[in-house]
Order: C-alpha cells, then sequence, then structure tokens
C-alpha cells in the first residue's frame, strides 16, 4: 500500500480535543486523515472505507457517569459489527488518553478472548485526585506483537505528555495477576511509567501521574492491531514541542511521540 492510499479516520464528538493535532502528525507523514463526527460515521456505516480509526483526547460527552463510559457504549451499541470486522481484519485502532477510556469501556482493551461484553479494566481518578498535565517519561515494554511501537526499541525510555484526571489504570483486585501474567504472556504490555533513567515508578508520585497498577501507561490487544494509552503522543510529534526546546542548540525536527505515528504507516506500506 502507497502512503498516499492509507486512510485515516479521526473520530470526534462532543468535548474531544487534539483531533487536528493527530491528523497533522499523519499529514506530516503524507497520509490523508479526516476528522469525522461520530454521528455521520454511524448514519453511513462507512467505518470500513478506512484503515486506521483513532480515538482522540478529550472528555467525551463531559465523561458524565466516568471517563469515556458514555462513547464507548456508544459505539459498542451503534457500531459494534463494523469494529469487530474492522478489528478482524487486522486495521489499526488507535485511542489517546479519553480514547483509551472508550476502547476499555466498549470492551476492546484488553481483548484477552475476543471482545468483551463488560470492561476487564478501568482508568480510574488519579491517586492525587487531581487533573495532571505534565510531561513524563515511559519505558518501552513490549517485545515486538505492537504494530504502533515497532520503531521503538524494548526497553527504550521515551518521553511525551499527559493531561487526565482519570488515567490510574486498574483491574478487578481477584483479577490482578492472573490478568497482569495474561498481559505478559501474550506480549500486551506496551509502556509503564518510569523515572529519567529508566526506573519504574513502581505507583510513587510524581513519577507515575496517576498510580496506576504495575505503571502501566499503554496497552494493545492480542493481535497488537488495537493499541491504548493515556500519554498524548500527537503533542510531543515536533522538537518545537518540546518541554525545553528553547534550550537546545539544535532544535530536533520530530519528538518520540512521531515514533507511533512512523510505526503504523511502515506496518500499512509493507503489508
Amino acid at each position: 500500500m502507497k502512503k498516499e492510499d492509507i486512510k485515516v479516520c479521526i473520530l470526534r464528538v462532543g468535548g474531544t480535543n487534539c483531533d487536528a493535532e493527530t491528523r497533522r502528525a499523519f499529514n506530516e507523514l503524507g497520509v490523508v486523515a479526516n476528522v469525522v463526527h461520530a454521528n455521520k460515521i454511524i448514519k453511513e456505516k462507512n467505518l470500513l472505507d478506512y484503515d486506521i480509526l483513532v480515538f482522540p483526547g478529550g472528555f467525551s460527552y463531559g465523561d458524565y457517569v466516568r471517563a469515556g463510559a458514555i462513547w464507548g457504549k456508544r459505539i459498542k451499541t451503534k457500531l459494534g459489527y463494523e469494529l469487530r470486522k474492522f478489528d478482524e481484519e487486522g486495521r489499526l485502532v488507535l485511542g489517546i488518553c479519553n480514547g483509551f477510556q472508550v476502547l476499555v469501556e466498549a470492551g476492546l482493551l484488553p481483548d484477552f478472548e475476543g471482545f468483551s461484553e463488560s470492561p476487564k479494566a478501568a482508568l480510574a481518578s488519579n491517586t492525587s485526585i487531581k487533573y495532571e498535565c505534565r510531561w513524563i517519561y515511559l519505558k518501552h515494554e513490549n517485545s515486538g506483537n505492537c504494530i504502533f511501537t515497532k520503531r521503538i526499541q524494548k526497553g527504550e525510555r521515551i518521553f511525551m505528555p499527559v493531561a487526565h484526571a482519570e488515567g490510574r489504570f486498574i483491574f478487578p483486585k481477584k483479577n490482578e495477576n492472573e490478568y497482569l501474567k495474561r498481559l505478559y504472556c501474550n506480549d500486551q504490555l506496551v509502556f509503564r511509567y518510569c523515572d529519567e533513567k529508566g526506573k519504574y515508578a513502581a505507583g510513587k508520585y510524581p513519577i507515575s501521574p496517576n498510580g496506576a497498577f504495575h505503571d502501566i501507561a499503554g496497552i494493545c490487544n492480542t493481535d497488537g492491531n488495537v493499541f491504548g494509552l493515556m500519554p498524548h503522543p500527537e503533542r510531543a510529534c515536533y522538537g518545537w514541542q518540546l518541554p525545553d526546546w528553547t534550550e537546545q542548540s539544535q532544535i530536533l525536527r520530530y519528538g518520540d511521540g512521531m515514533l507511533l505515528f512512523e510505526s503504523m504507516v511502515d506496518y500499512l506500506v509493507k503489508r
């Protein structure tokens, strides 16, 4: 597939944000990306016209009930068949921040045994009980299953911002050990919070911005084509977006966030 033939659908509803930044990242790589209201996709049932589906960040429907819950249930109800087919055909689904919350609420992640009828995980309130908006470090844990991080070496540390009040990844207490073991066995664990030297946060604030179980910041499904993460890669795509860019003798062309977009495009071009 040629880059110019790749089609990206960035969904939006009331309360979403960073869709323009996400589109710009794809456009930078020569890919056609469109921001489309979810109602249009639901009405026209044309989701399968696209190769990549992105649920961006924000506060969909005001995050009433809990973060991502309303949009997750709506998408599952209105586009369940199309989403299943999208996934089965190996097309790519990315959930950023609120989008990660949506994927979990809709049962697309962690996807141990296909789409689940009810969520098997949750993104709960930060242990700080406040909105956290700052740059953090992540350690890449995946061994190659995740399509979205093919350009990142296992064990590599990257730098991206978070902006959320409900980002604490958790499993039901009774299933914690079992589900964590599954993440490792299936190579579904992708990012964990760490410090600038790569040492895991161990739940300690502020290295972990939310107190997530096992410092989990991002996971993928068993096939590696559905990925959700709390940090915002689209806010770390360019060197001038980095917080210390004015101190650099030479501004980098790209930041670490662009690695995720490049990985997606690489995969589809080679497919």
